[in-house]
């Protein structure tokens, strides 16, 4: 005798050795003996054998129309063998009623299950909508297959072209277009980013990483759409007497500080160091400071930008030459010989902007020489207003020098610049951005050069200062502070004015690009606050001690300024390998790295290189350059000879060192897909842990980004 039985959903079938009222003993086909209780019995039967008794059902099952059965199955609950009665002949052979058992439990939307072995058939409106989503599944699932082939074939179909980088980066796993691709590339055992660049959905490398950019950070787009019209600049402002003058690149157009000297040639000097003041049109909470917390930085690449504030904003607020701004001022009052601080002030006043420099038009003028020593010739040509600033210059650069050193010690160590900053030139980009065929030139700016130096020391100089005077105040504001200069010890933000051992201060709060950065911009509310209320000022401010509001933006600015940074270098990466292409580099020198990896001497370029893993750090190599991937902006290299080891204390062995402190080699962050071709197929003998996905040093998430 045999037992058919259902257990946890699955129906077995044994010989039965024995039974009692509760119970039955039953040898599975398989040999192992089982416990079934008697309530979990559906059928007994001594013949067929149950192979050929399931054998028979399922000739049978296919025979049950589903739609007939449900108009025959009795409306109360009823049991399987009620049904194959109604269907078949009464009494059903077991044949079938194991038929009518399978083709019930088969169909969930037509009958609900009610017990082992019993049913109760779903209302007709539940059947309709039933139907109606399975129809609609096979129609999505041949649509999935139809888009597959067309992929497999080398065609992108609109739906997936049009949802690239949704597909790509966040997709929604149960999508159609999300299944072909993944299908597609799974049936051709070809990577998805060369399946979709064979089938034309990927055109362009550039606006890959363009279009990636946007979908991960500006979803609706770069424009600002419809704004409340700027208030009027602030009237009644006392006018600074001073004489201002700014030094960027020329492509800044955000020009955010300036400065100016009275008093030279006297016993004491006065430093005024200028800020744009933007806090004194847009108010905290408004449509334009919604606008600005939206995108908390301005987004720099080469070629292009992305503002954070709309265009009407930076212009009525940039520091142009030609007229007084608004601006938030501190003034240094000095001792000329020492160059000790004597005291300090902070003005709000319209200051009149004389002269906007330009670093890349007179740094290779502006010599250290030249600033230190009234007989020097300038390293070039010089302009006339340049020439008459030689005395403004000179003291600024000595007290850039004097407050460096004074950094230094607290520091502990040296800064080091031996390595340069690289500038990227694009020719003849359209009005709306480059295309990525643009022609580009590389050049250099050392960093540290004269008039670089008095730019970065002024600013410590500034938002050190003011940072201690919130703190003073009790005025929270936004600080970057580092506990020490150790191995791993990174920089942070938060609202506590802390030392920050890196620039060897004893706080800093960034105050000295609300143009350009949110947290300037916040931080800049806080100082006006402090400066026209003074001990009050922890009352009028918009934020207030431990106020939750300035943590969120703390939070969001962190990772917000981390994923720009990183695309700043994913582009200027991209640019590199095309100057690469364009210039058709086959071999460079470089110096090992770690790991592997080498950094180009004239070039901003860090890549694997073949045989250079066992070199010892430093060591100078040259090596032949391979392909070039501009989707996944990776460059194959090899060693193919070692060089003549620098001297220490070489520019070399200094840039070395620097590349040490700095601790993130150059390497674009790893593309990591979020396609699973692993998803829904078959599963192994042994499942295996999932890998983790390689992924390269990300740049230091305080690095600044550069202006352009």
């Amino acid at each position: 005798m045999y037992a058919l039985f259902d257990e946890a959903g699955k129906l077995l079938t044994g010989r039965i050795l024995s039974e009692s009222d509760a119970a039955l003993q039953v040898e599975l086909e398989s040999g192992k003996r089982v416990k079934v209780k008697a309530a979990l019995v559906l059928l007994r039967f001594a013949q067929p054998e149950p192979a050929a008794l399931l054998q028979a059902a399922e000739a049978l099952r296919p025979q049950i129309e589903l739609e007939l059965a449900w108009e025959f199955a009795p409306e109360a609950e009823f049991g399987f063998a009620e049904l194959a009665a109604e269907y078949f002949q009464d009494p059903p052979t077991l044949a079938q009623q194991l038929a009518a058992l399978l083709r019930l439990s088969e169909a969930p939307h037509y009958f609900r299950r009610a017990g082992k072995g019993r049913y109760k058939k779903a209302p007709a409106e539940v059947v309709q909508q039933a139907l109606a989503a399975i129809e609609k599944k096979k129609q999505i699932q041949a649509q999935t297959e139809a888009w597959a082939a067309d992929l497999a074939a080398g065609l992108c179909p609109p739906a997936v072209a049009q949802q690239l980088y949704k597909i790509l980066f966040r997709p929604d796993k149960n999508a159609p277009e999300y299944k072909a691709v993944v299908h597609a590339a799974r049936s051709t055992h070809t990577a998805p980013l060369l399946l979709l660049q064979r089938a034309g959905a990927i055109r362009n490398a550039y606006e890959f990483h363009w279009q990636r950019f946007l979908f991960d950070q500006f979803p609706k787009g770069v424009g600002f759409g419809p704004l409340p019209s700027l208030p009027p600049l602030p009237e009644g402002l006392p006018l600074a007497p001073v004489q201002a003058f700014s030094i960027d690149d020329s492509g800044t157009t955000e020009i955010d500080d300036a400065l100016s000297l009275q008093g030279l040639g006297s016993a004491e000097v006065t430093l005024g160091i200028h800020i744009a003041a933007p806090g004194l049109a847009i108010e905290p909470g408004s449509a334009l400071d919604e606008v600005a917390r939206q995108r908390l930085s301005t987004v720099y690449m080469p070629g292009h930008k992305i503002t954070m504030l709309p265009d009407g904003v930076v212009k009525a607020y940039t520091l142009d030459a030609g007229g007084a701004r608004p601006a938030l001022s501190l003034y240094l009052r000095l001792d000329a010989a020492t160059l000790e601080l004597q005291g300090f002030e902070t003005r709000i006043e319209q200051v009149p902007i004389a002269h906007n420099l330009r670093h890349d038009q007179i740094d290779q003028g502006v010599t250290a020489a030249w600033l230190q020593d009234p007989a020097a010739e300038a390293g070039a040509p010089l302009p006339q207003e340049v020439l008459a600033l030689r005395a403004e210059l000179a003291f600024l650069y000595r007290l850039a020098l004097h407050c460096k050193a004074r950094r230094e010690l607290v520091r502990g160590k040296p800064e080091t610049f031996t390595r340069p900053d690289y500038t990227f030139d694009l020719k003849d980009v359209p009005p709306e951005g480059p295309t990525g065929e643009e022609r580009v030139q590389i050049g250099t700016r050392s960093r540290g050069a004269p008039l670089d130096l008095m730019v970065a020391e002024a600013m410590i100089l500034a938002n050190s200062t003011w940072g201690q005077w919130l703190a003073d105040c009790g005025v929270p504001a936004i600080y970057r502070s580092q506990a020490s200069l150790a191995p791993g010890i990174k920089v942070r933000m938060g609202a506590k004015a802390l030392p920050h051992a890196g620039l060897g201060v004893a706080c800093y709060a960034w105050s000295s690009s609300p143009l350009r950065r949110y947290t300037d911009l916040v931080n800049q509310w806080q100082l006006l606050a402090c400066a026209r209320h003074g001990k009050a000022a922890a009352l009028a401010a918009p934020f207030k001690p431990r106020d939750t509001a300035l943590l969120a933006i703390i939070s969001a600015f962190d990772a917000t300024y981390t994923s720009y940074a990183q695309f700043q270098n994913a582009m200027e990466r991209y640019w590199t390998l095309r100057y690469v292409q364009q210039q058709q580099i086959g071999e460079l020198s470089a110096s090992v790295i770690k790991d592997g990896l080498v950094r180009a001497d004239t070039l901003p370029l860090v890549l694997p290189a073949a045989g250079s893993a066992g070199l010892e750090r430093g060591t100078p190599v040259r090596v032949r350059l391979g392909s070039i991937d501009l989707i996944g902006l990776e460059l194959s290299a090899s060693v193919i000879e070692q060089l003549a080891r620098t001297a220490p204390g070489s520019p070399e062995a200094d840039a070395l060192e620097e590349d040490g402190e700095d601790g993130a080699p150059e390497l674009a962050p790893a593309l990591a897909l979020a396609l699973d071709l692993d998803e829904g197929a078959e599963p192994e003998a042994e499942a295996q842990p999932e890998a983790e996905p390689e992924v390269l040093p990300e740049p230091a998430a305080s690095a600044p980004l550069r202006r352009s």
